[in-house]
């Protein structure tokens, strides 16, 4: 598009950590290169991190328990850290919380660097600590996290099951900044993936450059709650 600038490119291998500080109004787009990908993913007030995003209150303020187009991404303040504003998967799980080295052991055995090198099985609660660090922060600092490109389905008794296919290869989601935002990211796999093999899958990360959000914006006037949102975050710019 015209009014999207790419200001750069880097593919993140399965099993790979990465953190980056967004800019206000530009846009993190995030592409599944060989489906099946599982995305783990948080989000920080960059200028202010004891504020980051709380999956809570972004369900319950938009009546919803999975992520797609249109949604906001809210801190603890209610502020809009992030928007969704595009999504060809179309689900994005926000329940499934993350793995780690004991549940990576348990189900696809030990496999450590000293071994393997860099085949060695990472997972993602060590993934996001180490990303995490680079910014000063810590395990104290942990929240929920969502998995991009990652479906549950839930029973009538409530019992979630990994969706197996909900991602398919060039899958792309786009997440705009509403402020300075840190995000930590990882490509491990989803917990609840029922695979028995090791085998977390790549992706691509886009930086664009793109315009602030109007007021005719679709994820600006998704909900009522979602414009709130909005109005906290500009007022900290005014």
């Amino acid at each position: 598009m015209s009014s999207e600038t790419i200001l750069f490119e880097e593919h993140l291998p399965g099993g790979g950590l990465w953190s980056w500080v967004l800019r206000r109004h530009t846009t993190l787009r995030i592409t599944d290169l060989e489906g099946g990908a599982n995305v783990g993913f948080m989000a920080y007030n960059a200028d202010a991190p004891l504020d980051r995003l709380n999956l809570p209150d972004t369900l319950k303020a938009q009546y919803t328990a999975k992520l797609t187009r249109g949604h906001v991404l809210m801190s603890d303040m209610g502020r809009a850290l992030l928007s969704i504003t595009a999504d060809t998967c179309g689900w994005h799980d926000p329940l499934g919380g993350h793995g780690n080295a004991a549940l990576v052991r348990a189900k696809y055995g030990e496999r450590n660097y000293q071994q393997a090198r860099n085949d060695w099985y990472r997972n993602a609660h060590d993934n996001f600590l180490v990303e995490l660090g680079k910014h000063g922060l810590g395990a104290r600092d942990l929240v929920a996290n969502v998995n991009f490109f990652s479906r549950l389905n839930a029973d009538d008794e409530g019992r979630l099951a990994f969706h197996a296919g909900n991602s398919k290869p060039g899958d792309t989601v786009d997440l705009r900044a509403e402020m300075n935002v840190l995000v930590v990211l990882n490509t491990c796999q989803h917990p609840l993936d029922p695979s028995p093999s090791y085998a977390p899958k790549p992706i691509k990360l886009t930086l664009l450059k793109t315009p602030p959000p109007g007021t005719d914006d679709f994820c600006r006037n998704f909900r009522g709650e979602n414009q709130r949102s909005f109005t906290l975050t500009e007022r900290t710019f005014a």
